[in-house]
């Protein structure tokens, strides 16, 4: 049986600044495409700390021009044992 998926921040997180940097954007740019006044959300989503909205993730995507997939990041935990491991859906979907 599979196990419930479940997202992980901290790398979510490091995947949207890596794609950000990618496309040579600053957070500022960031905020003008998604008519933010405050960058907080988008550094909050940086660090980790919360999550984009699903309008706010689809908008991310294309304003990378990537999917969703590319910008979400999976934490798995193998069935009896405590070792967790992290996955890009992108890295390791099949």
């Amino acid at each position: 049986m599979k196990n419930y998926p479940i997202l992980d921040l901290q790398a979510t997180g490091n995947q949207i600044k890596k794609l950000r940097v990618e496309k040579r954007m600053s957070v500022t740019d960031i905020c003008e495409y998604m008519g933010f006044e405050n960058p907080q959300a988008v550094y909050k989503w940086q660090r980790g700390e919360s999550l984009p909205t699903v309008d706010n993730l689809f908008a991310l995507s294309r304003l990378f021009e990537t999917p969703i997939d590319n910008i979400l990041c999976e934490r798995e935990e193998a069935q009896a044992s405590s070792f967790c491991f992290i996955k890009c859906f992108h890295c390791c979907a099949t």
